[in-house]
């Protein structure tokens, strides 16, 4: 795995965004289309590890609030999306599928969390139905723009909505599309950029997992 500086790391996501195209909002993979040399090969390890702020927002669960410490005690991986992203988000959910089938009896060892950057849409009902399709462990976080802006540099966030001619949706939303696995003690370890495969972030976790709190 690589390390680099966590200042380094988050201008590198900044530079990743995605869900610029597309109509209709699916709830299946797209088709892969890289080729081997375009597929991360390893995460970037944040040495030392970075405290992060903590944060409460509504979740898929029925709206009950929900606090980033409140996952503490296992890894917890990290992403940013949103439910009418036409590719990238459900091409990153079905590979966390993956992750937790690699993880075999330890799958419930990893909290899967996914927080919007489009709370105008994205209830806390819109992002249970939309996680149950993958996976009923993963958990939703409805954001709101105060608190993006608030935890947003930590995670190198950016996200814009915009409307696209031609899309079926009423707008779409730029975001960077990195994912972030963060330890049991609610540190930041890993941050894997887009289209990193579940071969990869698999093995960290169980390092994580491993670890003693």
């Amino acid at each position: 795995m690589t390390r680099i500086s966590l200042a380094l790391v988050l201008l590198l996501t900044l530079l990743l965004s995605a869900c610029a195209t597309g109509a209709a909002p699916a709830a299946t993979p797209v088709a892969d289309t890289s080729t081997d040399s375009d597929v991360p090969t390893a995460g970037t390890e944040i040495t030392p590890p970075k405290d992060l702020t903590d944060f409460t927002l509504p979740s898929s669960e029925g709206g009950k609030p929900l606090s980033l410490s409140d996952l503490r005690g296992k890894p917890v991986l990290v992403y940013f999306g949103y439910t009418f992203c036409p590719d990238v988000c459900p091409t990153t959910m079905a590979e966390f599928i993956r992750i937790k089938q690699d993880l075999g009896d330890q799958a419930d060892q990893l909290a899967v969390l996914m927080v919007s950057v489009d709370p105008e849409r994205d209830t806390p009902e819109v992002m249970q139905r939309y996680l149950k399709a993958f996976d009923p462990s993963f958990i939703g976080m409805s954001g709101d723009d105060a608190t993006l802006r608030k935890i947003g540099g930590e995670y190198g966030l950016y996200y814009e909505r915009h409307k696209v001619e031609g899309s079926a949706a009423a707008y779409l939303v730029d975001h960077s599309a990195a994912a972030y696995l963060i330890d049991k003690q609610g540190r930041l370890r890993m941050v894997y950029g887009y289209g990193t495969p579940h071969t990869v972030i698999a093995p960290d976790v169980q390092r994580l997992i491993a670890e003693q709190s």
